[in-house]
């Protein structure tokens, strides 16, 4: 057990690490073969937060235990809102006003209404995962294309330029994107041994493990950076990498295990876990866009991160 829990220690401070390194690296190749600013910002920046929770879900899928992975995407999610997003809240209240905010938010409801729709059968199929891969490489096309066309109106878009790799040369970019992704590939199977001993250790499921210490462990990046940003006045950026972050597990997240070990859903996901995330997801349109101007305060703050609560303490008693 003990070596266990190291072992899921170290495994955190190894991703979060080198996901930083291996996004640094990826976007200064990318900038340095010509891609445009703007692509590199929303796809390989973008991602950057959800490389960890897609390294850890293929993994646990390849080991054979897909009910971490789908519990790490999902679990996530419900991390990001009720956590991420609430803690933040609290900090400092969110007003929304971007624009690209605006259109990718509704676009999460209806990313989780359709993962929703494609597991209600109780099964996740090697088609349905792709289905989900290929909604998520769509996704990235769409926020290409619509941050193309209105560039100067989106905060988003504009913060995501400014995060831009300092000029290095090819040589240093791709020695910093092949370390980063070999820590990355270390510190998920590192995390993924931990958390599967644990659970057997202690006799609950991968999907309890994956909801509760992986997802939490793997959204500890995008606590840091909302919060961050929150305080730096910059609201939009704290929602937006929340909101992204959640399009990228429900989609790419979800989407790997179906592909890489096709299998039978648990049924609590159906009936305990998903709907809560939906009921979440809702929950924050609702708050974003109930008055003028838009905001997310400190009361709902609190509403959002006592749900997350109260959700970790059922599942403590009920495991």
């Amino acid at each position: 057990m003990l070596l266990a829990a190291l072992a899921i220690l170290a495994g955190f401070a190894l991703l979060i690490w080198s996901a930083d390194r291996f996004v640094y690296g990826a976007a200064a190749l990318a900038r340095n073969l010509g891609v445009p600013p703007l692509v590199i910002g929303l796809t390989i920046v973008g991602m950057g937060t959800s490389a960890p929770e897609l390294l850890v879900s293929a993994l646990a899928a390849w080991d054979g235990n897909p009910g971490l992975g789908i519990g790490n995407a999902i679990g996530s999610n419900i991390t990001n809102i009720g956590l991420v997003l609430g803690a933040t809240a609290l900090v400092a209240p969110l007003t929304v006003h971007s624009k690209l905010l605006k259109r990718e938010l509704p676009l999460l409801l209806v990313a989780m209404l359709f993962g929703y729709w494609l597991l209600s059968d109780g099964r996740l199929a090697r088609a349905e995962g792709a289905a989900l891969l290929l909604g998520l490489a769509l996704l990235v096309a769409w926020m290409v294309w619509s941050a193309r066309r209105a560039r100067t109106d989106d905060a988003l878009a504009e913060e995501l330029l400014d995060e831009q790799p300092t000029p290095t040369s090819t040589a240093a970019a791709l020695g910093w994107f092949a370390l980063g992704l070999l820590v990355l590939l270390g510190g998920a199977r590192m995390l993924v041994w931990g958390a599967v001993h644990i659970a057997h250790t202690l006799g609950i499921s991968d999907l309890v493990i994956g909801l509760t210490v992986v997802a939490i462990g793997t959204s500890l990046p995008e606590l840091a950076t909302s919060i961050v940003s929150a305080r730096r006045g910059e609201p939009d950026i704290a929602l937006g990498n929340v909101i992204g972050s959640n399009l990228f597990n429900v989609l790419g997240v979800l989407g790997l295990p179906g592909l890489i070990a096709p299998g039978p859903v648990p049924h609590a996901v159906l009936t305990r876990d998903y709907p809560l995330m939906l009921a979440l997801t809702l929950l924050l349109f609702v708050f974003a866009y109930g008055r003028q101007p838009r905001r997310i305060n400190r009361a709902e703050g609190g509403v959002l991160l006592g749900v997350f609560i109260g959700y970790e303490c059922w599942l403590y008693w009920t495991a």
